[in-house]
């Protein structure tokens, strides 16, 4: 498959997204990295919104951001972060918070979770179901009116897709999950992982890295680190699934919506041709970022019962 002239020229300056060799890095030099983020004029505009407050909940850091002025109830959409479970954070990933209220005009709540190495899986998972958890048993804290999506990029789509599979286990209806180029399955033997295997970005050895990182000592069919290993899909929630087409990622993201639509769970699968990874989250330099996300936000408002289509942004 061809890459996109933006995801070409974005892999002749970076062909791997740490830019160094995940063996040499320490723990003090991971803190350093996360600590700057040389792509942070492309993450997008932080746009101006009238609500934007941190908060916690039952102790995992979070922002809220509402697009809106009033202070009725509304749908609520949950954000998890990527970075491998070992980066990103809420401040990183501002510019898409506020861009998801504005595309959706749900109240968006981003999730803190903690990072590995420090905190080894279930960490992150845990945190993810936690803030789930307390958006249903705290509506009104969140301006909720019942209605509850989940969206995640990467290792926040892993998350998020775990955070679906425990709302349903409890018997907490989530209105949607949103998953975009979603880790699903840590075994990492798909026919993507070969062909994409360096030089696209998020390589195969770096996924590994992170893997090794987050989950050193955890059965990888255990589904709270591989959903796509769940034991049944049935009921889960209606899904969206956005994979990049030269990916590593791709096939599991896929494969999860053919099993999710063979057990009769309403899906929609979109592959974003010539994509490289990430490209969510760098609307400065990809087009494909804009569109995903319009795309995503159609789904979720139509599920979340948000009749806002003046609310797009273009």
């Amino acid at each position: 498959m061809p890459l996109h002239p933006q995801a070409r020229d974005h892999v002749a300056r970076y062909p791997s997204d740490l830019g160094i060799d995940p063996a040499t890095l320490d723990l003090e030099r991971i803190r350093e990295m996360r600590a700057t983020d040389g792509l942070a004029v492309h993450r997008g505009p932080l746009v101006r919104l009238p609500s934007v407050r941190d908060e916690n909940a039952e102790g995992v850091p979070i922002r809220v951001y509402r697009a809106d002025r009033g202070d009725g109830p509304l749908p609520v959409l949950v954000y998890f972060h990527g970075g491998g479970w070992v980066f990103g954070s809420v401040r990183r990933s501002d510019a898409v918070g506020r861009d998801l209220a504005v595309r959706t005009g749900a109240v968006v709540v981003s999730v803190g979770y903690r990072l590995a190495p420090e905190h080894p899986f279930p960490a992150a998972a845990d945190d993810a179901w936690t803030v789930v958890r307390d958006v249903f048993a705290r509506p009104a804290f969140y301006q909720c009116d019942g209605s509850v999506a989940v969206i995640g990029d990467s290792a926040g789509g892993n998350l998020a897709a775990v955070a679906a599979w425990r709302a349903r286990d409890a018997g907490l209806a989530l209105a949607h999950q949103a998953l975009v180029y979603p880790v699903l399955d840590v075994a990492m033997d798909t026919p993507s992982y070969a062909e994409f295997a360096t030089g696209f970005g998020l390589d195969a050895r770096e996924m590994a890295w992170f893997a090794a990182q987050y989950a050193p000592h955890a059965d990888p069919a255990d589904p709270r680190l591989s959903p796509l290993r769940l034991p049944s899909v049935e009921g889960l929630p209606p899904a969206t699934i956005v994979t990049a087409g030269c990916d590593v990622l791709r096939d599991e993201g896929e494969r999860y919506g053919a099993r999710l639509a063979a057990a009769g769970v309403p899906v929609e699968v979109r592959r974003f041709d010539g994509a490289v990874h990430s490209f969510f989250g760098l609307p400065g330099l990809f087009d494909q970022a804009g569109q995903a996300r319009a795309f995503l936000a159609r789904r979720l408002r139509a599920d979340l019962g948000l009749d806002a289509s003046d609310r797009e942004a273009s």
